[in-house]
């Protein structure tokens, strides 16, 4: 009953004030004809009106503040307004803290749970924040505050004290206003009354310095700043992410260190992308070799040297190696250092006994592969992706356990040197993350190749047994020990957060142990940045390297322009045999969403370049938005997927839909005419049959 009387209540207040002319309560003349006579009664009528239009969340409060400044001047519009504005914006919170906040704290609490955490926790400075850039429309945080956990007194002070700075600038500028007593040119642009305009646009650019800067030095307080800086930048890692955050630092002449303590390129050089593929590369070298008798050419029995495989690994590691070399970086103006780096404050690190310090810091600290604690681990030979580079000789049965990307990538390659593979994980199929029909065409090939896959397994224990190990596998069958010669384990990663002295900052981690960054790439301390896998989300080498964009930019140039980091279009690959291509949506990742979404296919076997390289299998599927071209994401399996992908990133980028791809011109015969294709399809499924039918009868009419 009370909310009812509420909201009868609000609604007849405003029918009331529209329908007893009360917009003329709202103009400029009304005030200074009444100010004249009477200023006191002026004031008042001002005031009542200014709280009531603020708590109903009327438009029109900065025009009546430009009118208190006009009619009052700036002490006594600043004043009555000041408070008028808090008490109004009050009430607006009581009214939807009434009306709302229990509806929308129990159907929404659990996604709001961070937001009440930070609110309670430091509630008062966010709200002061909001109110000190007017930027933010002053009656949407009325209202939001409303349904948070914060106090109706807390709201009002801050509100008073966080409004008082915008308040007077606008109050100015309507001073300066009501100074003209017509509107000449030389009035127009007298130096006080641009000056005050100059101040009101500029104020939320002031407003924001100025809170950055209170948050920076309230989180740094605990330590001393140095009075001078021996580099710009300092970057801890030299993966991917730390490689491009110091060559961007170099080019736009930053003077920038680069610490490393194990090898320059990080993981995607040394025990990931490089020697993975090199890898893959000789799998299918040998397979391509068993299937070529299917066009008259015949190899015999294949033989996989698998030392020289390794060997030939290795080599590739080396070939690429100087690309991210000391050597290279150093030539393109990088201070690079070999050794541990321990950070003792957010400016300094101290390396090899030398302690350097610099305006800003990257870390770019990488992860590694998560091993679990499983009962036994310790008496068999088990590999991770890091440590399998090591292995020389060819295991007859090889367990992989977990069935992501690397898993797969790499079980598919050792069972075509000749391995048994058995891969084991607990999910229901294997490439989770993957639509029904793109995992099914993987599944059905490693089937064909005589992978065991064991989903909805689970590992419990390993024991060596005599020259060989056994696994404890548990399934919906129960329990039972399988034989192999090596694990490999690939069931995830988790950040490199210690080790370096991030505790010494007291930086956020999340609660799967990754560094918790903001949309600027920022830690939660000030000045210290974070890229790539050690803040979790897309962990791939080219997403690293995107990231570290953002990060050097922010750092270097925040003060002047900072950039949100921008994860719209993000392709990725597996590089399995089909090969898998992804970028945007998948019908998995648009239901979750609740994104409406139309599909559209075409079959690789169609296309006349797949037929004739004997690889006429795999699909391209694009999803649209509705009745239209808009790309909201693509999936190609196939041979070569992940490269045939690039065209829709491209076209996701740029907003170029179905309709431009079919329009451009692909050379033939090809792979990429499959894209061409599909964009066919979309447009078959979408001709307009009311026109064709006009059309037809006009051609049987050209035929009479």
């Amino acid at each position: 009953m009370k909310k009812l009387g509420v909201i009868i209540l609000v609604v007849l207040a405003i029918t009331l004030f529209y329908q007893l002319g009360g917009q003329q309560y709202l103009t400029p003349s009304f005030y200074q004809t009444l100010f004249a006579e009477n200023p006191i009664l002026t004031a008042g009528i001002f005031f009542c009106v200014y709280v009531a239009a603020t708590a109903v969340s009327l438009p029109g409060a900065a025009a009546l503040t430009l009118i208190g400044g006009a009619v009052f001047g700036l002490g006594w519009g600043l004043l009555l307004i000041s408070f008028a504005s808090s008490i109004g914006a009050t009430l607006a919170f009581l009214i939807t803290r009434l009306l709302l906040r229990d509806w929308v704290q129990s159907k929404f609490g659990q996604y709001l749970k961070t937001i009440n955490q930070g609110m309670e926790k430091d509630g008062a400075f966010y709200l002061f924040t909001l109110r000190l850039i007017p930027v933010v429309p002053f009656f949407v945080i009325n209202l939001v505050m409303g349904l948070m956990p914060i106090s109706a007194w807390r709201f009002y002070w801050v509100s008073q004290l966080g409004m008082l700075a915008g308040t007077a600038v606008y109050v100015n500028a309507g001073a300066e206003l009501g100074k003209l007593d017509t509107l000449s040119v030389s009035g127009l642009l007298s130096p006080t009354l641009i000056g005050s305009f100059v101040l009101l646009a500029i104020f939320p650019w002031i407003a924001r310095a100025s809170i950055r800067s209170v948050q920076r030095r309230r989180k740094q307080k605990a330590f001393t700043r140095p009075k001078t800086f021996t580099d710009n930048l300092i970057v801890v890692g030299a993966g991917a992410g730390g490689l491009v955050s110091s060559y961007i630092a170099a080019v736009t002449k930053a003077k920038v260190t680069l610490i490393e303590k194990h090898k320059m390129g990080g993981d995607c050089l040394n025990t990931g992308c490089v020697p993975s593929k090199a890898l893959i590369h000789a799998a299918r070298l040998a397979q391509d070799m068993r299937e070529a008798g299917q066009v008259g050419i015949h190899t015999g029995d294949v033989n996989v040297d698998f030392p020289a495989v390794m060997e030939s690994v290795h080599r590739s590691i080396q070939a690429v190696e100087p690309h991210d070399s000391v050597e290279r970086y150093t030539g393109l103006g990088v201070n690079c250092i070999e050794g541990a780096a321990t950070i003792l404050d957010p400016w300094t690190v101290e390396v090899n006994g030398e302690k350097r310090t610099a305006r800003n810091l990257i870390i770019a600290a990488g992860g590694r592969p998560r091993v679990p604690n499983i009962p036994g681990l310790e008496e068999v030979t088990y590999y991770t992706s890091d440590t399998l580079w090591n292995i020389k000789t060819l295991p007859k049965t090889l367990l992989v356990v977990g069935a992501g990307p690397i898993g797969c990538e790499l079980a598919q390659s050792f069972r075509r040197f000749g391995s048994q593979v058995i891969m084991v994980d607990p999910a229901p199929q294997i490439l989770g993350r993957e639509d029904a029909d793109v995992v099914e065409a993987v599944r059905q090939r490693f089937v064909q190749e005589g992978i065991q896959l064991k989903t909805k397994h689970s590992l419990k224990a390993v024991r060596a047994q005599g020259e060989r190990s056994e696994a404890l596998i548990e399934g919906e069958q129960g329990e039972q020990w399988i034989a192999f010669d090596a694990m490999l384990l690939a069931i995830g990663r988790e950040a490199n957060v210690t080790g370096y002295g991030l505790e010494n900052l007291n930086i956020a981690i999340d609660d799967r142990g990754f560094i918790q960054v903001d949309e600027y790439l920022e830690t939660s301390m000030p000045g210290v940045f974070a890229v790539g896998d050690v803040i979790g989300g897309y962990q791939f080498t080219h997403v690293s390297a995107h990231e570290a964009w953002f990060a050097s930019v922010n750092a270097l140039f925040g003060h002047l322009k900072r950039f949100k980091a921008d994860y719209a279009v993000i392709p990725w690959a597996t590089y399995t045999d089909p090969e898998v291509g992804r970028v945007g949506l998948n019908e998995e990742t648009a239901k979750a969403q609740g994104i409406e979404y139309e599909v559209t296919r075409f079959e690789i076997e169609e296309l006349d370049r797949a037929i004739v390289d004997q690889a006429a299998s795999g699909f391209v599927k694009v999803l649209t938005v509705p009745g239209k071209d808009k790309i909201l994401g693509a999936t190609i399996v196939g041979i070569h997927g992940g490269e045939l992908i690039a065209e829709f990133v491209l076209a996701m980028r740029h907003g170029l839909g179905l309709n431009k791809i079919l329009g451009t011109i692909h050379a033939y015969p090809t792979l990429m005419e499959a894209n061409k294709y599909a964009a066919g399809e979309w447009k078959r499924a979408h001709a307009p049959q009311r026109v064709l039918k006009w059309v037809e009868k006009y051609h049987q009419f050209r035929r009479t």
